[in-house]
């Protein structure tokens, strides 16, 4: 079967609590350029939470969904158990009209699991088990698959996530018409840009938050000083007196373009996005929600939104941005990672070909 979109990452079952706002608080923690915000609770309390949801979430699933609706034959290679679990994302999955003829079934083994805390300001702390995950592998079904398919959407990875890496992109290398989106893991982004540089220099949208991009900067080997704050970086073996300013998101989305994808993304929460293809960098204000509920999957629901826009708008950046703020507005104006996603319906509606940034 020939599919649009094929994604591969991570598919979780999700349990959200909505604290009452007196419970948590926020911290600013901004001397930690990586941990800048932390959110705490009383120790050894029990914390009253005034609202459960359960639902599906994970990176490959949540894109996959998200294309599906607006209109993509899409399927997504993920790895579940053979538990209750795995039937309710599987099942989640056919529901949304995602083939699930490429997910991997581990025996023996528990689904993975996320546990998601909404703090005072409705953005989200997720603590998940994903040694499923862990184990994903790509069958020979699934690289056939792969080889058919007009884009590739890599969500996060873990395991053995340079061989699937090396294992995609080596179909990449026999099939360059073939296009692949990113939004590489924590995984990736640890192994830093030595391991990721050769993938990214074939990868024709790289897409990730302010946070995962100041992360995947300070890997690089070029940058060898930072102050207390972690903002004034000097790259000290090309030019000594030169210093980058990370913390300014167009210093930091001309070092991530830099790294050889096509096109660089950087999400920045309610300070908006940006794209940068080398010629022109791009910015999309966000789009004021009906009501700031959760902020569970809205990197997704841009990541997927912004792809979906090249493909539905001939490769026009402003536009691919709209849909993705867009979307990100209405995920956010719901509970879960994947209730609020956009339909194909619902594009008509927003009239893009007319919307002004």
């Amino acid at each position: 079967m020939k599919y649009d979109i094929i994604t591969i990452g991570g598919a979780t079952y999700d349990i959200t609590f909505f604290p009452a706002e007196n419970e948590g608080i926020l911290i600013d923690n901004k001397q930690d350029i990586l941990r800048q915000k932390l959110l705490a609770f009383e120790h050894g309390a029990k914390i009253n939470s005034e609202k459960v949801v359960y639902g599906f979430g994970g990176g490959a699933a949540n894109t996959a969904v998200s294309f599906s609706r607006l209109g993509f034959k899409t399927a997504a290679i993920v790895a579940i158990g053979k538990d209750i679990f795995g039937n309710e994302i599987i099942a989640n999955l056919k529901k949304q009209k995602v083939d699930a003829e490429l997910t991997q079934k581990i025996p023996n083994q528990s689904s993975d699991l996320a546990v998601i805390i909404i703090g005072p300001d409705k953005d989200r702390v997720i603590f998940f088990d994903n040694k499923i995950k862990n184990k994903l592998q790509l069958s020979r079904k699934s690289i056939a698959a792969i080889k058919k398919t007009k884009w590739i959407y890599l969500a996060s990875l873990s395991g053995n996530w340079q061989k699937i890496l090396t294992e995609v992109f080596d179909v990449k290398n026999k099939k360059p018409e073939i296009k692949i989106a990113w939004n590489p893991g924590q995984s990736q982004l640890i192994g830093g840009i030595t391991k990721l540089k050769e993938f990214l220099k074939q990868t024709e949208v790289l897409i990730l938050n302010q946070d995962e991009a100041i992360q995947l900067a300070m890997s690089d080997s070029e940058i060898k000083e930072k102050n207390i704050y972690g903002e004034r970086l000097v790259v000290s073996k090309i030019e000594p007196s030169r210093t980058i300013d990370l913390n300014n998101v167009k210093n930091l989305l001309l070092r991530i373009k830099s790294y050889g994808s096509q096109i660089a993304v950087i999400t920045c929460g309610k300070d908006g996005a940006w794209a940068y293809d080398g010629k022109e960098v791009h910015f999309a204000k966000i789009q004021k929600e009906q009501k700031r509920i959760d902020t569970t999957g809205v990197g997704d629901a841009f990541g997927s939104s912004f792809v979906a826009g090249m493909e539905l708008f001939s490769g026009d950046i402003d536009k691919a941005m709209k849909l993705g703020i867009l979307n990100t507005a209405s995920v956010v104006a719901a509970p879960g990672a994947q209730n609020g996603l956009l339909s194909k319906k619902d594009l008509s509606k927003l009239k893009i070909n007319n919307l002004k940034n």
